[in-house]
């Protein structure tokens, strides 16, 4: 309390009174509403999965017809378990999504874990291959039909990306908001513009790619979960609207109606787009290309080919922006809860935004962009994201269970939840089996929680310099930071 007042005190001279009215208070406000948060489910959702998933999808499923079919059951998988987080949304009033719902249902040491890994590589590891995808489709047609340099991708990447996503999110909420908004509408006409002239085609005959669709030269069990992972990276972004309830308004309506929404409208457009992929392309040739909308375009829109990879730079974007919004709320609620440093759980005085939260993902994510390539980075990702996301649905189910009484606005029906909770399990063990150096090393990194846990939060037993180095004075009027004044949940 003492170092609230004197950060508050040093820091906002110009309030004047100590008394503040809820205007100048120093918190989080509930400005997200419905048509936010659509693009914000929408417009993390469609980003670059789309354009890059295809051709993991299709090579680890061996056959067009079963990439169409792992695309929709992605889908539907991806609506079970968005389904089932519109129900933790509502039960649960606070921020934080997978961490906060880990904590109410199986105990703080999961909860812990979800934090530490969306710190140490979830985020990153996320933003790192969003960003690559970026970087191509801005570097790729200028030197097309050459491969362009890696070291320039990444660079642009960093640039232009990462540290102008990360600024817009550091200095306004409501500006972010809004360029999601405004991003969203421009990725769906993205995909508008790939699914008609690929249907055009259709209707013209050119159906060779989906005569025998189904028919694989080798299909093997141990290939499928990386083909789902690929589907399912394409639709991850559903639960990002629950890392910020205490921002939306009205919440019980909003996040049901948001997910729903959302959920349907993409499944459908993602279908489509795949379809439309396959009019154009052999299958050969998809798995030849990195940057399959380029290659589509080229094809099917010969005067637009260079609009397309400016809508995809975009939609990448997007993505971007929305992620950085949401993943630092986890970490300024982990830290409101005691589990991470104080630091991290102010915002700034003026912007009203959780400044130290988002800047932590800066150096993280430029280690992940030097090292990583795409497909090793959603594999290596997927397992630790899918293996929590799984424990957050059967945490959801024993506290049902143990609490049958508890307010649950929106209920999912329980066959929903198993089935999604069930599935997601599978997936994950036998991920280990597939690809078995990025989901262990994922796996152990997970681990590596443990200690931290026990060391730094069960019970602290570090010097206690280490105690204060991330809650400092100094530190605090360097960023203009102060804590939360007045409760949201």
């Amino acid at each position: 309390v003492g170092l609230r007042t004197l950060s508050v005190a040093v820091l906002g001279k110009e309030h004047g009174n100590q008394e503040k009215t809820e205007d100048e208070a120093v918190f989080l406000r509930r400005e997200i509403g419905l048509l936010p948060a659509v693009s914000f489910i929408i417009g993390t959702v469609v980003g670059s999965g789309i354009f890059i998933a295809p051709k993991g999808v299709l090579m680890n499923s061996g056959s067009v017809g079963l990439s169409l079919l792992v695309w929709v059951l992605s889908g539907v998988l991806s609506m079970f378990g968005a389904l089932c987080y519109a129900e933790l949304g509502t039960s649960f009033t606070k921020s934080g999504g997978h961490y906060i719902y880990l904590r109410e249902t199986l105990g703080p040491l999961p909860a812990f874990l979800r934090l530490w890994v969306e710190f140490i590589f979830i985020r990153p590891a996320v933003t790192s291959y969003i960003s690559l995808a970026f970087g191509r489709y801005v570097v790729e047609p200028f030197y097309a039909p050459c491969a362009a340099p890696t070291v320039l991708i990444k660079l642009v990447t960093v640039c232009v990306s990462v540290v102008f996503v990360m600024a817009v999110n550091c200095w306004s909420v409501t500006m972010a908001s809004r360029a999601q908004v405004a991003l969203t509408f421009t990725k769906m006409f993205a995909l508008v513009l790939i699914i008609v002239p690929g249907f055009i085609a259709l209707a013209k005959g050119k159906t060779t790619n989906f005569e025998n669709g189904f028919e694989v030269d080798s299909l093997t069990l141990d290939r499928l979960p990386l083909a789902f992972y690929n589907g399912l990276y394409a639709y991850g972004g559903w639960f990002n609207l629950n890392c910020i309830t205490e921002e939306v308004i009205n919440p019980n309506r909003n996040i049901p109606l948001a997910i729903i929404l959302s959920m349907v409208t993409v499944t459908i457009f993602y279908v489509l787009v795949n379809v439309a992929y396959y009019t154009m392309m052999t299958p050969s040739e998809l798995l030849m290309s990195d940057a399959v909308a380029v290659t589509f375009a080229s094809r099917a829109l010969p005067g637009l080919a260079l609009v397309i990879p400016i809508l995809v730079a975009l939609s990448c974007f997007g993505t971007l922006n929305g992620g950085c919004f949401t993943s630092p709320r986890m970490l300024f609620v982990g830290a409101r809860e005691g589990q991470w440093p104080t630091i991290f759980s102010m915002i700034h005085i003026r912007r009203r935004t959780p400044l130290p939260a988002v800047l932590l993902m800066f150096p993280l994510t430029l280690l992940m962009l030097i090292n990583g390539e795409i497909y090793q980075l959603i594999n290596f990702a997927s397992f630790a994201r899918w293996f929590f996301i799984a424990l957050a649905t059967s945490g959801m189910l024993i506290h049902r269970y143990r609490f049958p009484h508890h307010p649950r606005p929106f209920k999912v029906p329980v066959v929903i939840a198993v089935i999604f909770t069930v599935v997601c399990f599978f997936i994950v063990g036998l991920s280990l089996y597939s690809d078995p150096w990025n989901t262990g090393r994922s796996c152990a990194l997970t681990l590596t929680g443990v200690p931290v846990y026990y060391l730094t939060v069960y019970r602290f037993r570090l010097p206690n310099r280490l105690r204060h180095i991330f809650s400092n004075m100094q530190l605090q009027i360097l960023m203009e930071v102060a804590q939360q004044e007045i409760q949201t949940y």
